[in-house]
């Protein structure tokens, strides 16, 4: 069985005083860390941004509002059209502020993604492997 679960969507990102513009989002799920999903954010070929999120914390936000801290996740209906708003909270300016930006993915392509990583792992099936995580820590001095 395969351990992998890829998928690139074309998203909308929007930040400070912008509209929306189309970038790519490829979304990664890895058995091997079974909890999360790596969002890579790229336009022209270059990597704007990188972000591991939490599996479950996908799902919740496409039903409801989820996360607090850097990343907040909300369902956004517009007419027939649903979408997941992801929020990220970046560095913080000199302003005091913080960098932010949204990304509007379509949220029927998000839940299939996620049904496919329920394939290869299923809730609560999860497993981390402690001896693997400690000697990856202890190597890193």
């Amino acid at each position: 069985m395969n351990s992998f679960v890829r998928k690139t969507l074309v998203v909308q990102l929007q930040t400070r005083g912008t509209g929306r513009c189309s970038v790519l989002a490829h979304l990664t799920y890895d058995a091997d860390d079974p909890f999360a999903v790596t969002a890579v954010f790229a336009h022209d070929g270059r990597v704007l941004a990188r972000w591991r999120l939490d599996r479950q914390l996908l799902a919740d936000g496409l039903d409801g509002p989820a996360g607090v801290g850097d990343v907040r996740l909300e369902p956004v209906t517009t007419g027939m059209w649903r979408e997941l708003r992801l929020e990220f909270l970046g560095d913080v300016r000199p302003d005091g502020g913080r960098h932010r930006a949204a990304v509007y993915a379509w949220a029927p392509a998000v839940a299939a993604f996620l049904r496919e990583t329920r394939k290869v792992v299923a809730p609560g099936r999860e497993e981390v492997r402690m001896d693997d995580v400690l000697a990856e820590i202890l190597a890193a001095g």
